[in-house]
């Protein structure tokens, strides 16, 4: 017994368990280590006599193994010994299924997916973690995997359609990543009727021999019912959408207005005649901006609404926000980061009240350069709500009647575009990309459904406010990075080694070519997107070109912002509706009192961050979707001009001129051919004809099918446009 307590002793990270847990039983690292050393399976008894686990200690270490055992680092095998994961040659990763039954397993060590078939996916739900051995390659060359063990279940609710097929009631889910239809007993379905949307819960996980089971506790309504499309997006995206008691209860006890007594550390700014100017729908306005020149330099007030005044590091309301990581912006409906009586209420910069800001302070020489900076807390005054229409229309006719109206704001106004004209010029000697892409805007019935989509054109007014933002946002990011205080940075990588080569051979099928060599930089990518401008490929190129890029995430790792040809970037200008920007409120605060502010694992923050910002993207897309397959629903047998916005293996997707709804063309639609997807050169090729499909190509198509349950739709050619 003295050898073996001897043995424990030789655990390095002995020391570490005591001072964590108060009591020194083996590490985790030591366990898998005197597993390997015995070289066979071990039952967990003969595992205690070795590691002389007293009685004391036996319930313990026996969570601890079975800790081990659900994070996949061990595993029981028939006869219940205890066996070394590494040793089994398993991969244990995060289950990916497809709408058409099968999926992958994304191993955790990033090696390659395993190729999981429809009778394995049975035995699991998108998003659960399990273990898989590799058993050879399916008939497309791609490495299968056979699950051996689910280590933890994903799905415990979820939102999709009651069926009823002869008695027997159904769930669809409306994730088509779960291709599982879940069982409803007699007993558990609340009176649902076939064809309304429920939530569901699972009381049975599938398993090898059966199929999940559930019983439904919410009943949502019926599928087409108005605001339906967002209600089903908020349960399938889990995004957070109902505050919580605790929420509720501190907001309110906020006051209506600004205290006196808040205003003390304060410079007052109130006399400025800051403005916001934002778009005629928005109701919370985080940021207000003015200009005035001091000498030959341009002196810009960016005041940002005070937002880490009112929510305090691990209180309810910052729990929350850092849950929810940003608002939600849906057509006709918002999911705000904050409760409403902050983002629209103290936080939102209204006109004619006092409200608390920060302040970035900024002096710029006649080329755009800054010349100095600081941040300060502040009171200000908003001495007007304008709109990017009222501004752009004060610029264009400053005689005119928006002029006229705002004729005390309009020389302010006037100036600021000045300004921005001189940033405009800065950011283009800077060689910041810049993208035409076209954003859309659904206007709706009284029904709630869409009545028509119509492009949203940017205007000066637009560029205006974002270049001051950006000036804001370098300023807040150059002052963290200079007092070495830790941050969120927003970074954005160049193209990766493998998309950089596609890239190039791409644009030298059309004899055009990228500066940069290995490395290429924005001002690389906005030279050649200037010289493409004029072409009627433009589209084409400039489509390909933004898809080689990376996207835009949150990290306390300072790489840069590859797209706006920034070394250092980080967003400051809109804490109401991001949590990032709290963050950086809150870093900038400390540094002005001399001190450091750490919320905790800024990597950790940076993943979650992203992710929710992923993830109100993908609930938007699916909305948007929905309410066009709904507006395109009678438009059945009609022809469309378009053009050819992807190309896949399975097919050509077009967006419709004028219309701004996509759809796909099935390859088994396309002239009689054999078909084959050349991804470098984002084409379908005829084998036979040559008749090749490529990205951007104009088409012409008829509208066949929309199906609203799974939001596509679906053309066939209609002859081809010149």
């Amino acid at each position: 017994m003295n050898r073996k307590r001897g043995l424990r002793q030789l655990d390095p990270y002995l020391e570490r368990e005591k001072e964590r847990y108060g009591h020194a039983l083996p590490s985790r690292e030591f366990i898998l280590q005197v597993l390997k050393d015995q070289g066979v399976p071990v039952g967990e008894e003969i595992l205690q006599r070795l590691l002389a686990i007293t009685e004391k200690e036996s319930e313990l270490f026996s969570r601890r193994v079975s800790a081990m055992e659900r994070e996949g680092q061990i595993m029981r095998n028939r006869k219940g010994d205890i066996c070394v994961v590494e040793k089994l040659d398993l991969v244990k990763g995060t289950v990916q299924g497809h709408a058409d039954g099968f999926g992958f397993l994304i191993p955790d060590d990033g090696g390659p997916d395993l190729f999981l078939s429809a009778k394995e996916m049975r035995k699991v739900l998108h998003g659960d973690r399990a273990m898989v051995r590799e058993i050879g390659i399916d008939r497309r060359g791609r490495k299968e995997g056979a699950i051996v063990e689910v280590l933890e279940h994903a799905v415990a609710r979820l939102v999709g359609r009651l069926h009823d097929d002869h008695g027997i009631l159904f769930v669809e889910a409306e994730n088509r990543r779960i291709s599982q239809d879940i069982l409803i007993p007699r007993g558990e379905s609340m009176g649902a009727k076939a064809g309304q949307v429920v939530m569901v819960e699972l009381i049975q996980q599938p398993s090898k021999s059966a199929q999940p089971i559930g019983r439904i506790f919410e009943i949502l309504g019926n599928y087409a019912a108005p605001g339906m499309e967002i209600e089903i997006a908020l349960r399938k995206h889990e995004l957070p959408y109902q505050f919580p008691p605790q929420v509720k209860k501190l907001s309110g006890k906020f006051p209506s207005d600004v205290l006196q007594s808040e205003l003390e550390g304060r410079i007052d700014i109130r006399h400025l005649p800051l403005v916001t100017i934002d778009g005629e729908s928005a109701r919370d306005f985080d940021d207000a901006v003015y200009c005035e020149r001091d000498g030959t330099e341009y002196k810009l007030y960016v005041a940002i609404a005070d937002v880490s005044h009112y929510v305090h590091p691990g209180d309810a309301l910052d729990q929350e926000a850092l849950n929810r990581g940003n608002s939600v912006y849906f057509p006709r409906r918002v999911i705000p980061m904050l409760p409403e009586v902050l983002s629209n209420g103290l936080c939102s910069l209204n006109p004619q009240v006092a409200r608390l800001c920060v302040v970035c302070e900024m002096s710029l020489d006649s080329a755009g350069n800054f010349r100095n900076y600081e941040f300060y807390p502040a009171v200000m005054y908003s001495h007007a709500r304008l709109t990017y229409t009222e501004v752009a229309a004060m610029l264009e006719n400053p005689r005119g009647e928006e002029a006229r109206r705002h004729r005390k704001l309009l020389p302010h106004i006037r100036l600021l575009n000045r300004l921005f004209k001189i940033l405009l010029k800065a950011r283009k000697k800077r060689g910041a990309i810049d993208f035409e892409t076209i954003e859309t805007q659904m206007v709706f019935n009284d029904e709630g459904k869409i009545d028509c989509i119509l492009p949203v054109k940017r205007n000066d007014a637009h560029r205006l406010i974002e270049e001051c933002m950006l000036a804001a946002n370098v300023c807040a990011s150059d002052f963290l990075k200079k007092h070495e205080q830790p941050t969120l940075y927003r970074i954005h990588e160049g193209p990766t080694p493998e998309k950089l080569v596609a890239l190039r051979d791409f644009l030298k099928e059309f004899g055009l070519q990228l500066g940069g060599g290995d490395r290429p930089s924005a001002k690389d990518y906005a030279k050649s997107l200037e010289k493409i401008r004029d072409r009627p490929d433009a589209q084409l190129l400039q489509t390909v070109m933004l898809r080689s890029l990376r996207q835009a995430v949150y990290s306390p790792d300072n790489v840069g912002h590859f797209g706006l040809a920034y070394e250092s970037y980080t967003h400051f200008t809109s804490p109401i509706r991001r949590y990032p920007d709290l963050l950086v409120h809150r870093a900038i605060k400390a540094v002005l009192r001399n001190k450091r502010y750490s919320p905790g694992d800024w990597h950790g923050l940076g993943v979650h961050c992203s992710q929710t910002e992923r993830r109100a993207d993908d609930a938007t897309r699916d909305v948007e979707s929905w309410l066009k397959c709904y507006y395109m629903q009678d438009k059945i047998g009609e022809d469309f001009s378009g053009v050819i916005s992807g190309v896949t293996g399975f097919g050509l997707f077009v967006a419709l001129d004028g219309i701004y709804v996509e759809g796909l063309v099935h390859i088994s639609e396309l002239p009689s051919d054999y078909f084959h997807f050349d991804s470098a050169k984002h084409m379908l090729l005829g084998e036979r004809s040559g008749k090749r499909y490529r990205l951007g190509d104009r088409v012409r198509v008829r509208l066949v099918n929309v199906d609203l349950e799974s939001s596509k739709i679906d053309f066939v050619l209609a002859g081809e446009v010149e």
